[in-house]
């Protein structure tokens, strides 16, 4: 009876804890955890197991590996959130499979993702043709964002600039040049691209936000 007595203590307080890092993590849907989440995720869980199941096992010498992946992923969401190369490296970024109503096999390639996975989210979105597409981005997430020809209520634009990093294969999507970019922004005065949060650009203006959270549109 003790026995069962140690196991339940010892559930609530794994559960306590494993509750308190979801919260954590933010308020995210279960198709928009990254890679990194979904793997402490797992590991956490294995551990939790053993924490809870082997009495023998001290609740310290349980929790201190559970503990170790927090801290592991808290570190790692701090510098991803800081720099968006690191964030590309560990969640990946997202991939035009569909570019001004022509598929881009290139990329489909590169992501393992086939003509069958394009084709199942078109149906699922009530698309039943590629033609309708004018561009269709896979997300993070494993979703395919999904922009139409004939849909004039919602304008399509990308971030040219992120996190003070240009984005450069966004500028050749809209068929324009880095040097073209800088020049636009210097006459803006926005001389320093380390300074800026978020550009985009849309039918010949600017959205810039600046670091410092002041937004502009010029």
């Amino acid at each position: 009876m003790s026995e069962i007595i140690v196991i339940l203590l010892r559930t609530i307080v794994v559960f306590i804890i494993i509750l308190t890092f979801f919260r954590f993590m933010g308020k995210k849907e279960l198709g928009e955890l990254s890679l990194l989440d979904i793997i402490v995720s797992l590991m956490i869980a294995e551990l939790a197991v053993i924490a809870i199941e082997d009495p023998e096992v001290s609740m310290a010498r349980g929790l201190a590996p559970i503990f170790l992946l927090i801290l592991i992923q808290v570190i790692l969401t701090t510098v991803s959130l800081k720099n968006q190369r690191f964030r590309d490296l560990i969640e990946g970024r997202p991939v035009m499979i569909i570019e001004k109503g022509k598929i881009n096999q290139t990329n489909m390639r590169k992501q393992r993702y086939n003509l069958d996975d394009v084709l199942f989210q078109l149906r699922e979105k009530g698309i039943s043709d590629i033609r309708q597409v004018d561009f269709a981005i896979l997300e993070r997430s494993g979703n395919l964002s999904i922009f139409r020809k004939e849909d004039t209520s919602s304008l399509f634009t990308l971030p040219l600039i992120q996190d003070g990093v240009i984005q450069d294969d966004h500028l050749k999507v809209i068929e324009k040049t880095k040097e073209w970019l800088l020049s636009e922004l210097a006459k803006r005065g926005y001389e320093q691209i380390k300074d800026i949060f978020y550009c985009s650009y849309m039918k010949g203006q600017f959205f810039i936000e600046e670091k410092d959270k002041r937004t502009v549109s010029k």
